[in-house]
């Protein structure tokens, strides 16, 4: 079976939304020493996951990607904080756990996923 194993961020302002995003999930960012502006995005090796990229937008946003939260409400809560915005309101996605979906502050959709093991639900 095939499974995602990196996605990629268009950014208008990559530099701005790796600070987003590392305050957020704790994620760090590297910059990649190659010929195009690409930032390497290291997500951790706690549990299953895949790691990223991230470059400057070059067409539509169009790609979400679901982030596996231990809060939902509190993940929700700080990403306000940080400037983004709640797009869809948690819901219980029955057998799998509560999801949400937030626009970060460059208008990129993600969804935020609570775990039925993490929920208790």
């Amino acid at each position: 079976m095939s499974r995602p194993i990196h996605f990629e961020i268009q950014a208008s302002a990559p530099e701005k939304l790796a600070e987003f995003y590392g305050a957020l999930f704790g994620w760090t960012f590297a910059k990649w020493d190659g010929p195009i502006p690409y930032w390497l995005i290291d997500t951790g090796s706690t549990g299953p996951g895949i790691n990223g990229g991230m470059l400057p937008r070059q067409g539509p946003v169009g790609t979400v990607v679901t982030v596996d939260v231990a809060d939902l409400a509190a993940t929700l809560e700080k990403a306000q904080a940080l400037g983004g915005q709640v797009v869809v309101l948690p819901m219980d996605v029955p057998g799998i756990g509560k999801l949400a979906y937030i626009k970060d502050p460059d208008e990129t959709i993600w969804g935020v996923l609570q775990p039925v093991s993490a929920s208790g639900c």
